[in-house]
């Protein structure tokens, strides 16, 4: 992430870990407050060191984590979490429509069954809540469609969106959700024409990484629809 995203507190934790029989890069985030770090996902299982020696890198070790941030239930968001807290004691909140999943008492609306060890979560949010970060709040946004309790992450003071899946840029150009693991478009393409009408200039995506386009980018999405 560029010099003056670092200077608000915002830091992208890029990691490259075997997922299944690929090789995938993800981008977990950290988020500096008064208290210590918040993490934005907890990556796959395989991502602890990775996310250790980002956390080093920066001043802070993997115990300085006091809040868990999911946007969303997905393996390669939330399957490295027991991991992360056999080290770490932190509070891990998600959306009220994600926790049954994570908690254990559903199974995983996509994969083959074989599911992460469940966490317990300890705080459930809404849209609206707004956590006071070293960047000012940070606003959580339902962004369903991905998932069903999917939320993105907003800082109104800098315009910067942390989108988790409900946008993506592998190709380093923003775009919707893929329509592949997306159970319901139609949600997911609702919640791309909300944030549409945010103001945001910049986009970390859990998928790709920091992208520098916005709101501009975001309703030309809305209008084409996830095949963009």
């Amino acid at each position: 992430m560029p010099a003056d995203e670092r200077e608000v507190g915002v830091h992208t934790l890029p990691i490259t870990v075997e997922y299944g029989s690929r090789t995938i890069t993800l981008t977990p985030t950290l988020v500096e407050t008064e208290r210590g770090p918040v993490l934005i996902d907890a990556g796959p299982e395989g991502a602890l060191e990775g996310l250790r020696t980002h956390l080093r890198s920066l001043g802070y070790a993997l115990e300085d984590i006091w809040l868990v941030v999911l946007t969303h239930h997905d393996a390669d968001h939330a399957g490295g979490l027991d991991k992360l807290l056999e080290v770490v004691d932190a509070v891990v909140a998600t959306h009220r429509e994600e926790a049954p999943y994570i908690a254990g008492e559903r199974d995983p609306i996509k994969g083959d069954g074989d599911r992460y060890p469940p966490v317990d979560v300890d705080l459930e949010l809404t849209g609206g809540v707004r956590i006071p970060t070293l960047a000012g709040p940070m606003e959580v946004l339902e962004t369903p469609g991905h998932a069903p309790g999917h939320v993105s992450l907003h800082f109104p003071e800098d315009g910067l969106l942390i989108a988790g899946d409900a946008l993506v840029a592998d190709d380093g150009s923003l775009s919707g959700p893929n329509p592949d693991f997306t159970p319901d478009t139609d949600r997911a393409l609702e919640s791309v024409g909300k944030l549409a009408d945010r103001e945001i200039e910049h986009v970390v995506c859990y998928h790709g990484g920091y992208v520098d386009s916005g709101s501009e980018r975001i309703r030309e999405l809305s209008e084409r629809g996830l095949e963009d």
